[in-house]
C-alpha cells in the first residue's frame, strides 16, 4: 500500500497537533450551553478524525452518524447528494449539530447538509472538517472549522480513501496518479 504513495503530505503528528488544536477551539466554543453537543460523522471517512476529535473535546458530547453519497468509485463527484443513512432524532431543537468531515472538495454536500439539518430543526449546525481544499469549491461554502488547507491533489490515509482502501494509514498521503487513473 505505502508503494501507491508518491509522498506524505500530512505526517502522524501534524495531524495529532491539528486534532489537539480543533478540539480545544470547539470546547471553548461550545462551553456554557444548555443544548448538546452532537457530533455528526459522515460516514464513512470520518470516523478516524471523529474518533480523535471526540476523546480531546473536554465537554460532553453525544454522537451519530449519516452516509451520503457523491463519489462512487471514481475520483469525481457526481454533483449530487444522496441520503444514504439519515439522522433520526426528536430532540433537534435542543440539539447544537457539528458535521465532522475529513475533507471538503466542492463544498456541495456540506453545504446541503447544513440547509438540510436546519430545515430538521437543529438548534445550530457547524461543521468542522480535517482537509480543506478551497481550490475545488464550486458553491458558495465556508467550513466553520478547519484543519488543514491542501492542494488540489488526491489524497488518501487517516480516513480518505480510494476504492475503500488506504483508510487505515496513520498519515495523509498523494496517491500516485498511476494508481487511480487506471
Amino acid at each position: 500500500m505505502n508503494n501507491d504513495i508518491e509522498k506524505i503530505l500530512i505526517s502522524e503528528q501534524t495531524i495529532n497537533d491539528t486534532v489537539k488544536r480543533l478540539a480545544k477551539q470547539i470546547s471553548e466554543d461550545y462551553a456554557g450551553r444548555d443544548t448538546k453537543l452532537l457530533l455528526l460523522g459522515i460516514l464513512k471517512g470520518s470516523v478516524v478524525f471523529m474518533g480523535d476529535l471526540m476523546k480531546n473535546i473536554t465537554l460532553p458530547v453525544e454522537i451519530d452518524f449519516m452516509k451520503v453519497s457523491s463519489y462512487g468509485r471514481s475520483t469525481k463527484s457526481s454533483g449530487s447528494v444522496n441520503i444514504v443513512l439519515d439522522i433520526h432524532r426528536n430532540d433537534l431543537a435542543n440539539v447544537d449539530v457539528l458535521i465532522v468531515e475529513d475533507i471538503i472538495d466542492s463544498g456541495r454536500t456540506l453545504s446541503y447538509l447544513c440547509e438540510y439539518l436546519t430545515l430538521k430543526g437543529a438548534h445550530s449546525v457547524k461543521t468542522v472538517t480535517m482537509l480543506d481544499k478551497p481550490s475545488r469549491r464550486e458553491v458558495d461554502f465556508t467550513p466553520d472549522y478547519v484543519g488543514l488547507q491542501i492542494p488540489d491533489v488526491f489524497v488518501v490515509g487517516y480516513g480518505l480513501d480510494y476504492a475503500e482502501g488506504y483508510r487505515a494509514l496513520p498519515y495523509v498521503g498523494v496517491l500516485k496518479p498511476e494508481v487511480y487513473e487506471k
